[in-house]
């Protein structure tokens, strides 16, 4: 039963009617009062550009806060593949029903029906809108915007910008954002960090943000605080994440009465260039458009030691062609994740580590370069002009990709296949948010990845992208003003006001009291050490007894991390260790958190693997019955937690066990 503390605000009606008929009724806020009011943006990559850029340009008063030295260089600027949109363009049968239930199922059934159908409703708009920013996507011969297929659809419904489409998206985000900064209805504070919510009778009034050149402290107030600072991937310490992503502003939130939900939810990108050495601190993410023309496979035999181009096309298992023959190469993330898996743990991984499988692109070339060698009239070409025709074709879809590849492991892709392997990239969980992306702390909000709402235990290919826009450009304009609409009356709090004295006195002694440790330690150390633990008890793979373990070994690491950690420098400067060190400390206790949701879920669903839950076949085995909710967590002081659900109700699709065979 919903717990009566999660109220979801969803309108009632038909699925496909409710945001229709919620922009017809939600309260507005006129012109002349919007001016009186100011709201808070915390990150600047899609989610925070859009909605800033938006919001200003709607006559509100905002202020954008990001860590990075421009807004140019938030997270988003490194997703590769493309945005998903119900436009039909190549006339195979997408729809808006087929993307909303296309995201559902993908997401295992774990993501709430209404969110969701609004995301795929809004997707069209969204590149017209890019469109017309001068995002420069690919397009067909004739001038119409081309599309591809990712994982887990059976259609072409993926807009992209060779592989670089997050840098472009982004780049358009940003033109409107700094055209608002032109104007002087934003305000940009780059090289901020937010590190406390002020709160006044219950209500996000504002923030505490530390200037990472200066060390200062800063107060400032808003009549609303939208968090858009993307996922948690980094308690990992390796993944597909900038090293600069963190957890920080959705954990003070957090701390601050805002839930978290779904934290265990975490994706595992099955397209990766693998581990190479303790030397690593981050991972590189192929991007998974690769999946839709290249083939992956493993040899026959465990423990080849061949070369793959001396591997002959009958010793060679395309294992996920065989397995997923309706779906083949483009099963969704998690699935592909774990076959993956499941291949090099039974001895048939490659390369020097043999935890690797191909990724390959000759059959790719000789198709296209026959398909080019036809277009321009040759007849009878030998294989060698295919080959090299095919080579371009493929260059200009992916180069970008392949010299990415051919530039950190020193292979030619285009000769030999590539290497990948799965590493953790997105992550589903984020803060609870209701209907109107409003967090359990009135006034604030999250948007993008720092929510929970709309991808369930599994997000599908190019949807990230997707949700961030929708939700800054075409929802919370919207959905704010439910809020704003009540607080034109409400005048701009003193930032002498106690709550704000005590929120930077609270900051203020976390940081005095990371630099008067002293220890022995380096973050670095006690990062890794907790991403070791997290991948290997609550990665790919969980089971109770790990995650037990995982529970008390997080413990004693954080304990240790506040007695022995090492800080050099001071608080007032330029101080990269005291910041990863802030970040840190969130990780140790999210960590925990992670462990207690994912022991608590007795099931598999999408990227939640329980090994004691699957099917004869290996596959996520959920149970409907149970665990067909979001998992909602309190936090309690002394590192405590409560669990809040909310009953998932689906309404417009059937339950029914996964299957892309």
């Amino acid at each position: 039963m919903t717990s009566p503390r999660l109220d979801a605000k969803i309108p009632g009606g038909n699925i496909s009617e409710k945001w229709t008929q919620y922009k017809s009724t939600v309260a507005l806020v006129n012109p002349a009062n919007k001016r009186k009011l100011e709201i808070i943006v915390v990150g600047s990559g899609l989610a925070g550009s859009s909605a800033a850029a938006t919001l200003a340009e709607l006559g509100y008063k905002v202020k954008v806060f990001c860590f990075q030295d421009s807004a140019r260089r938030a997270h988003s600027i490194a997703a590769q593949g493309g945005i998903n949109a119900a436009k039909n363009y190549q006339n195979d049968g997408d729809s808006t029903y087929r993307l909303f239930y296309d995201t559902i199922k993908g997401g295992d059934y774990r993501a709430r029906e209404a969110n969701v159908h609004r995301l795929a409703e809004v997707s069209a708009s969204i590149i017209d809108q890019c469109v017309a920013q001068g995002v420069p996507f690919a397009r067909e011969y004739g001038g119409l915007l081309s599309n591809r297929s990712f994982g887990g659809t059976q259609v072409q419904r993926t807009f992209y910008a060779a592989g670089q489409t997050g840098q472009q998206l982004l780049l358009g985000a940003y033109s409107a954002l700094m055209r608002q900064v032109g104007y002087g209805t934003v305000k940009m504070y780059a090289r901020h960090e937010m590190l406390e919510v002020v709160t006044v009778d219950g209500k996000a009034r504002g923030i505490i943000a530390r200037n990472l050149v200066t060390g200062e402290l800063e107060r400032h107030f808003g009549h609303a605080v939208l968090l858009c600072t993307g996922g948690y991937g980094n308690v990992f310490f390796l993944s597909t994440n900038a090293m600069g992503s963190n957890v920080t502003a959705a954990w003070k939130a957090h701390k601050k009465g805002a839930f978290f939900g779904n934290p265990c939810f975490t994706q595992i990108h099955p397209t990766c260039i693998p581990v190479s050495g303790d030397h690593q601190s981050k991972l590189t993410l192929m991007s998974e458009s690769l999946r839709n023309d290249g083939r992956i496979w493993v040899p026959k035999k465990a423990g080849d030691t061949r070369k793959p181009i001396d591997i002959p096309e009958d010793e060679r298992d395309y294992y996920l062609e065989r397995r997923y023959p309706a779906f083949g190469n483009l099963v969704p993330r998690d699935v592909a994740s774990r076959a993956a898996k499941e291949r090099c743990d039974a001895g048939f991984g490659v390369g020097a580590s043999k935890m690797a499988v191909y990724l390959d692109y000759a059959s790719a070339i000789e198709r296209y370069g026959k398909v080019e060698a036809n277009k321009q009239n040759l007849v009878n070409p030998d294989k060698a002009t295919i080959i090299k025709l095919g080579k371009g074709i493929v260059a200009e879809k992916y180069g970008n990709l392949f010299e990415m590849y051919a530039k950190i492991t020193g292979e030619n892709p285009y000769e030999t296949p590539m290497r990948i392997y799965p590493a953790v990239h997105y992550t589903m969980g984020g803060l609870w948010v209701d209907y109107n992306l409003m967090t359990t702390v009135e006034g604030l909000y999250a948007l993008g990845e720092a929510n929970f709402s709309d991808h369930g235990a599994n997000r599908l290919g190019a949807s990230a992208l997707m949700q961030g826009l929708a939700d800054g450009y075409f929802v919370i304009p919207y959905t704010i003003g439910a809020y704003l609409a009540k607080e034109i009356h409400t005048n701009p709090i003193s930032l002498d006001h106690p709550a704000f004295t005590e929120a930077e006195q609270r900051v203020k002694g976390i940081i005095e009291k990371l630099i008067n440790i002293k220890g022995n330690k380096s973050v670095d150390h006690f990062h890794k050490a907790l991403g070791k633990i997290m991948w290997d008890q609550c990665g790919m793979a969980r089971n109770a007894e790990g995650l037990k373990w995982a529970i008390s070994e997080i413990r004693k690491l954080r304990e240790e991390f506040w007695k022995d950690v090492r800080i050099p420098g001071g608080a007032m400067e330029v101080n990269p260790e005291l910041e990863k060190a802030c970040r840190v400390a969130d990780f140790l206790e999210l960590g925990e958190l992670m462990c207690i949701d994912a022991l608590n879920r007795n099931e598999s669903c999408g990227g939640h693997f329980r090994e004691e839950y699957q099917t004869e076949e290996g596959e996520a085995l959920r149970d409907d019955d149970n665990f067909a909710y979001v998992a909602a967590w309190e936090f309690h002081e002394g590192y405590e937690w409560s669990l809040h659900k909310e009953d998932l109700v689906f309404e417009n699709i059937k339950l029914t066990q996964r299957s892309y065979k």
